[in-house]
């Protein structure tokens, strides 16, 4: 099956409301997901960008949009206490269950924890709620903190956002067709779907 592949941030709300709905996106074009988490705080020091709530009168408005958006979808989503941060434990944890676990299960744990964040206020960056959201998969929260630890891990998720910036991803959400077309945002949804429409009706 045709596979799109999904860059995210787990502090990006943007990402968060993506990731709400890509799933049942790919699956009525008979494609599947590759959950790709990213860093985009290391994206935006090489296109020297600012993360959209601290740019004057752009940050209050896109907090505004933010909320705008998700009672648009029908998504819950709460503002972080802060909304910019640098979230490394989670994506650590996910490439570890991927490896150890396999790529549904990964993917069903960065669903959980990006809901706890943005729609439940709860603090994924602290090891002890990892374990625990982990532990809803029966995942065991001993060896995931040692894995999200490790410097293995560490060194994947490095590879993995410098990989990705190989292939032309500059911000998050984004996402790349199973034949090469990039699209970044969440409202860029609309013009992914026509695509991959499009895509099936040659094939």
């Amino acid at each position: 099956m045709n596979a799109i592949d999904f860059y995210f941030d787990f502090a990006s709300p943007y990402a968060y409301l993506a990731a709400m709905r890509i799933d049942e996106l790919a699956a009525r074009h008979d494609c599947t997901v590759r959950w790709r988490p990213v860093l985009l705080a290391g994206m935006l020091k090489v296109t020297g960008a600012v993360p959209s709530p601290l740019v004057p009168l752009k940050g209050d408005y896109v907090l505004r949009d933010l909320q705008r958006t998700a009672r648009h979808h029908g998504i819950v989503y709460r503002e972080p206490e802060q909304p910019v941060r640098l979230l490394l434990n989670a994506p650590r944890a996910m490439l570890w269950i991927e490896q150890k676990h396999g790529e549904d299960a990964a993917a069903a744990f960065a669903r959980r924890c990006l809901q706890a964040y943005f729609a439940e206020g709860i603090d994924i960056d602290d090891e002890r709620e990892l374990r625990y959201l982990a532990g809803e998969q029966r995942i065991d929260g001993t060896l995931l903190t040692l894995g999200l630890r490790s410097e293995t891990i560490k060194e994947a998720f490095k590879r993995q956002s410098e990989e990705a910036m190989r292939r032309g991803v500059f911000g998050v959400p984004y996402t790349i067709t199973p034949d090469g077309e990039p699209f970044w945002g969440f409202d860029r949804f609309g013009q992914l779907e026509e695509w991959l429409a499009a895509a099936r009706a040659v094939a």
